[in-house]
């Protein structure tokens, strides 16, 4: 299987761990190219919404007929799933995200559901994070003075997405050159960095369940404890 069936593959296996449950529910949608075979799937599922995490993952949903929801109209309420994508996981259920620019709208959503669910394939499974740039969002007045930041906290090589503005109109460095041993710690440490809007860890509110699909077919696990 090329890496694009293995994508799908992962994305078919999310449809059927929330089948049962998705009748008549409102579900959170991440964004990027495992999540748009998720979506594809959806069609026809019996949902009474979607939460996208992203303007492009908000067209996909529109497109298929699904209804869209924002967090406003559930009020205080969670979400049943949040179903996403990683670029990077460890062992540990913690990830990498932000490689299509959608981290702050993913983080919020994730937030509010009761189980994530990470698709992804076995390339994304990592035994520490780093490899993948780590993306932060960014205030763009602030954006030299964080790089500067980042690179004084992390020692890793803050580098500016050009060209590239976040749904929320900001920008985004990736920062490169990263061995991330302490994930919750470094997460809420850039956090706290003025001008910082979210970072691209997802230690805080990781994963709960991996379907992690292989040439061997789907592996799934949950997060460890």
């Amino acid at each position: 299987m090329n890496q694009d069936e293995l994508k799908k593959a992962a994305a078919l296996a999310a449809l059927e761990e929330i089948r049962t449950l998705a009748q008549g529910a409102i579900v959170g949608v991440g964004t990027g190219s495992t999540v748009n075979h998720f979506i594809d799937a959806l069609a026809g599922c019996g949902l009474r919404g979607a939460v996208p995490s992203s303007e492009a993952s908000a067209r996909r949903l529109a497109a298929h007929g699904i209804p869209l929801v924002s967090l406003d109209d559930i009020g205080a309420g969670t979400l049943p799933f949040y179903v996403d994508g990683a670029d990077e996981i460890d062992p540990g259920f913690n990830m990498i995200k932000g490689g299509g620019g959608a981290l702050t709208r993913e983080k919020i959503v994730a937030a509010v559901a009761r189980r994530f669910i990470c698709i992804c394939d076995a390339s994304k499974k990592v035994a520490i994070l780093g490899n993948f740039p780590l993306p932060v969002e960014v205030i763009p007045m602030a954006r030299v003075q964080v790089g500067h930041e980042i690179a004084r906290l992390t020692g890793g090589i803050p580098r500016w997405r050009e060209g590239f503005v976040t749904d929320n109109a900001n920008h985004i460095l990736d920062v490169s050159g990263l061995a991330i041993d302490d994930p919750r710690t470094l997460e809420s440490e850039l956090n706290q960095i003025a001008g910082v809007v979210t970072n691209g860890l997802f230690a805080r509110r990781g994963a709960d369940v991996l379907l992690l699909a292989t040439a061997s077919g789907i592996e799934r696990s949950a997060r460890p404890g």
